[in-house]
């Protein structure tokens, strides 16, 4: 298979890239974790504003009816920001199941008002134990068994609970279905939930590589500063090794990611990838990625010394934004016995 981005897709990554260097620096970043939720709003807004947030929506509804390839390469930017909010569940994830799922119910109208960035989703399935982003989502969207249930924050349950990263917001959930939330229930529902959950896994992946992007530029710029005994820490051939490594894992997860993303795009096109092969492209990208980012931060971590932990380093905010959301929609050992489970 010959896969390459093409030039419109490089070009609506790098202008997310130009408007996230503006709107998303690691000062708005350190704002929002010691508790300024406003900062989001700007970032948001714009996002929105450019059309980013209602990328994967129809154009009936405001959106581009972009496919999980073009998302790739946004979601992945949006990690190396550090972007706090919902964006996987609100863009990729979510918004497609809403509009999937709501049209010809009440629960329709609020499609619109996410892709014009006036309210955001989160996504809640039933295998999570915390719901991500929940406390800040405006609707949220609920799993139980066959059924989707649209509920607005203030009806969900929710107690707030804290991550170690400070930006991200979770919470855990007491839910009781009611039929007034009641989205869709039935087999066409479940074969729509379970490609959300797809698409979240995918989202998650594109994240994580972002992630990992940036903590190995900080670590790279840190050992060109910071000098022992009369020398920059990058000159020793034991720290070019570790950085090496966590570069080769970042390179083995790139292409793994944006299969999977490919995968999803073309999985019921005539020639594409079927539903079964996209579910394990998917369930790799989810193990490279998370293992990637977490390798990445380990060594990022070590050649900054104790002082990466600090919240006076911009380190920590990639660094503890990768371990809050590797959990969320199967970790790598949940994804490795789900391959296991379609080869046996």
């Amino acid at each position: 298979m010959h896969f390459a981005f093409s030039e419109d897709q490089t070009l609506l990554r790098d202008t997310v890239r130009d408007v996230l260097a503006k709107e998303c620096a690691p000062e708005v970043v350190r704002r929002v974790w010691t508790g300024s939720n406003e900062e989001r709003v700007p970032v948001w807004g714009t996002l929105a504003e450019n059309g980013f947030v209602g990328m994967a929506a129809s154009e009936a509804a405001g959106g581009m009816s972009m496919s999980e390839v073009d998302l790739a390469l946004v979601l992945e930017e949006a990690g190396y920001a550090a972007l706090p909010g919902p964006i996987v569940e609100s863009a990729l994830a979510g918004l497609p199941l809403l509009e999937q799922l709501s049209a010809g119910t009440p629960h329709a109208a609020w499609v619109e008002r996410v892709v014009s960035g006036e309210a955001t989703l989160g996504l809640y399935f039933e295998r999570q134990s915390l719901a991500l982003h929940a406390p800040l989502a405006d609707l949220l969207l609920v799993v139980r068994g066959d059924a989707l249930y649209a509920v607005p924050r203030a009806e969900a349950g929710l107690v707030a609970q804290t991550a170690v990263d400070r930006a991200t917001s979770v919470a855990t959930l007491d839910y009781k279905p009611s039929p007034a939330h009641l989205v869709a229930r039935g087999a066409a529902a479940q074969v729509a939930i379970q490609l959300a959950y797809e698409r979240a896994a995918l989202g998650n992946a594109c994240v994580m590589v972002g992630l990992a992007r940036r903590m190995l530029d900080l670590a790279v710029a840190y050992a060109k500063d910071r000098e022992q005994f009369g020398k920059p820490i990058g000159a020793q051939q034991a720290v070019q090794h570790h950085l090496a490594n966590a570069a080769g894992r970042i390179a083995f997860a790139q292409p793994v990611v944006y299969r999977a993303a490919w995968a999803l795009a073309n999985r019921d096109r005539a020639g594409g990838e079927s539903r079964r092969e996209a579910e394990l492209a998917v369930s790799m990208a989810k193990i490279y990625a998370e293992e990637a980012a977490r390798f990445v931060a380990k060594v990022a971590l070590q050649v900054h010394g104790a002082i990466g932990y600090t919240i006076e380093c911009d380190l920590h905010f990639f660094m503890k934004r990768v371990w809050t959301l590797a959990p969320f929609y199967g970790t790598a050992a949940v994804h490795r016995a789900r391959i296991g489970a379609h080869i046996l």
